[in-house]
């Protein structure tokens, strides 16, 4: 059941991102978001669809595309992980000073705008 609602979270969060990048939120889209294949990404889109979070209706643009959005007991879900998310890095970095969790935090997020900058999640190269 928790690795359910983490996948349903993360399906929700990777079309929050897409959105916050007034990008639209095809489904191909959201498999790029999340480094997986079309198929899976429509799995993933359906059971949060399912579970209440996501919506799928005809794109603005192209009628032949289907976009994706949030609804409102996906962003509730969303805040409830971010949350979650915050109290757990609160805990992992407790022994630290305010500068260093600035730091990380400014450096992880200079890392995502990278990631996205050079087209999205990273395909690791083997030596």
């Amino acid at each position: 059941m928790i690795a359910e609602q983490g996948r349903l979270v993360q399906v929700t969060e990777a079309v929050n991102a897409l959105v916050d990048r007034d990008e639209p939120a095809t489904v191909n889209a959201v498999a790029h978001e999340l480094g997986i294949d079309q198929s899976g990404a429509s799995r993933l889109v359906k059971s949060a669809a399912h579970a209440g979070y996501l919506t799928m209706a005809k794109g603005a643009s192209d009628g032949r595309r289907r976009e994706v959005s949030i609804t409102a007991a996906g962003q509730a879900a969303l805040e409830h992980a971010h949350e979650w998310q915050e109290q757990v890095f609160d805990d992992l970095t407790a022994g630290w000073t305010r500068q260093r969790r600035d730091d990380f935090q400014r450096a992880m997020a200079d890392l995502i705008a990278a990631s996205h900058a050079t087209g999205g999640p990273a395909t690791p190269t083997r030596p």
